[in-house]
């Protein structure tokens, strides 16, 4: 029998992990992370439980990556920490992957398996090819995977780009080869599900970053993910081209250029390139500043050159500002900001919704029609997207002929098991979202996050007692600090009705007899928090501290 069980990315952006499961063994696909919601405060990314991993240690064969992206690989320093496993991928997602983990400090890594595109690995029962895809990072793959049920087509992050700059196409070839010989399941990208037609080429957006070129007289200033080598390649092609001097900014980018460099992805002479603290020795007509900061991050080297933190480059009159990436979703009010900053610095400001400078990474409707056909599996799993994307690809197949019973929506934990060229859910396993917090790693939990949201919402009241140990008297107190909840000065008369409610738990409490004080600590609260709402129809976090003496 052969398992499929995601762990993560399907039903949300990010945190991709697949496991295959066959004659007790286990290859991983991916280990990605999200970033948190508006209502996770303090966590600063969220990755895969691993708990299923932690069941089934013994039965580990290694992990295979698709692709460089944080979605994909980022949750990969918490999983090495753990698990000693083998990691096989392409060269430039490698070289990644260590400079991940040497942020995290892991000097001691399992062993690295470079394959190149169109190379083979063997893992137990299990055989994989990779197939080259077209993608918005470079050197992304999609997998082939033989097994004892049949094979299975995992397509990795893909679009069908006919014209790529850089010549990184999409192997159609190997896909329709599997097609050829028969494939059980295809399990396919959905993020651009909802989305008609093709996706639009990258030379299409050098046509427009080219007219763009030609138009600017003063700096020109790109702000681009780290990520996307082909598109700094185009743009350092065209400073090229209209004769300006490149500066990198961001540690990202100076690092990712320079792997990329390492790798053979990208090509220019030295003399191009200009550190960031020569910019003064040049024209602003002869520079261009390709720099992080397209989602309006607080940190990226945009965002401070806006506002005046960059130690060598500050946005000014005449320069042309280019965000050349999209919005993604929940970063909509951070751009939105840094655009109109950009604007009041007196840039001219150039984003996807004024003209096509960016372009998806993600197959559109009429390119996944062609995978499919191309592959023409048995079986189709959805993959990668929220749960509307997941529906979409289903329709999407329905429309061209596919039935109903042959495309599986799956969500992640649900096991689908494939016996004897049928498929079906056969249970479940235990999974979730694990919030890394700074450092920290950990089930935070519902009673964390409940209140971070109060604190930030309603403010914070310590109270602030001495009590003697012996006989339970008050010795001090008790004293009530509020923080966030409001001035002190405008609800003084509140705040000493609070001390009455508190004086009145510890009456109550001494004529039951007890002063224990957890049991005091939890009555203060729950009265002082019907208290506040009853008063001013707020519920701050309430923080009892009592002090034996």
């Amino acid at each position: 029998m052969l398992k499929i069980i995601p762990l993560g990315g399907l039903g949300e952006i990010g945190l991709n992990m697949m496991l295959f499961e066959c004659e007790g063994q286990i290859l991983v696909v991916d280990a990605g992370l999200m970033f948190p919601d508006d209502y996770m405060p303090g966590v600063d990314i969220v990755i895969p439980d691993f708990h299923y991993l932690r069941e089934n240690k013994d039965k580990l064969l290694g992990i295979i990556l698709t692709h460089g992206h944080e979605d994909h690989i980022g949750a990969m320093p918490f999983l090495l920490k753990e698990f000693n496993l083998p990691v096989f991928a392409t060269g430039f997602t490698l070289a990644l992957l260590g400079e991940k983990l040497s942020e995290h400090r892991l000097l001691e890594t399992p062993p690295f398996h470079e394959v190149a595109p169109g190379g083979r690995t063997k893992h137990g029962p299990f055989q994989v090819e990779y197939i080259r895809v077209n993608h918005s990072i470079v050197d992304g793959v999609g997998l082939a995977i033989q097994t004892p049920e049949g094979l299975l087509v995992h397509s990795g992050d893909f679009k069908i780009d006919s014209t790529p700059v850089g010549g990184q196409l999409t192997d159609l070839g190997r896909f329709a080869h599997y097609g050829e010989k028969g494939v059980l399941v295809l399990l396919s990208d959905s993020t651009n599900a909802e989305k008609e037609g093709f996706t639009l080429s990258e030379n299409e957006v050098t046509r427009t970053l080219r007219d763009l070129f030609q138009a600017a007289h003063g700096r020109i200033i790109v702000a681009v993910f780290a990520s996307n080598i082909t598109r700094i390649q185009q743009l350092v092609n065209l400073a090229r081209e209209f004769h300006r001097k490149v500066v990198f900014s961001g540690k990202s980018m100076l690092t990712n250029v320079g792997l990329a460099r390492d790798a053979g992805f990208m090509d220019y002479p030295d003399e191009v390139e200009v550190p960031e603290g020569r910019v003064h020795q040049y024209d602003d007509h002869e520079l261009l500043i390709i720099t992080t900061g397209s989602q309006g991050e607080p940190m990226s080297g945009l965002t401070r050159m806006v506002q005046g933190r960059h130690k060598y480059i500050q946005v000014r009159e005449g320069d042309t500002v280019i965000l050349s990436s999209r919005f993604i979703p929940g970063n909509e009010r951070a751009i939105t900001s840094i655009i109109n900053s950009l604007y009041e610095a007196g840039a001219d400001v150039i984003y996807e919704k004024v003209s096509d400078i960016h372009t998806s990474g993600h197959a559109k409707r009429e390119e996944l029609k062609l995978m499919l056909n191309l592959v023409r599996p048995k079986y189709l799993v959805p993959i990668h997207g929220e749960y509307r994307h997941l529906v979409k690809h289903m329709q999407l197949a329905l429309d061209m002929g596919l039935s109903r019973d042959n495309i599986l929506l799956i969500r992640n934990g649900q096991v689908l098991c494939f016996q004897d060229q049928e498929a079906k859910v056969c249970g479940t396993v235990k999974t979730g979202k694990v919030l890394v917090d700074g450092k920290g790693l950990g089930e935070m939990g519902d009673v964390i996050l409940r209140d971070r949201r109060r604190l930030s919402e309603h403010g914070m009241v310590i109270v602030l007692i001495a009590v003697d140990e012996t006989t339970g008297e008050i010795v001090y107190g008790p004293d009530i600090i509020s923080r966030g909840f409001a001035f002190e000065s405008e609800i003084e008369y509140i705040l000493e009705d609070a001390k009455c409610v508190v004086l009145e738990v510890f009456d109550d409490m001494l004529h039951l007899g007890t002063i224990e004080p957890t049991q005091l600590e939890s009555e203060i609260e729950r009265r002082l928090r019907r208290f506040f709402y009853k008063i001013v129809n707020r519920g701050p976090l309430v923080l009892p501290v009592i002090l034996p003496v």
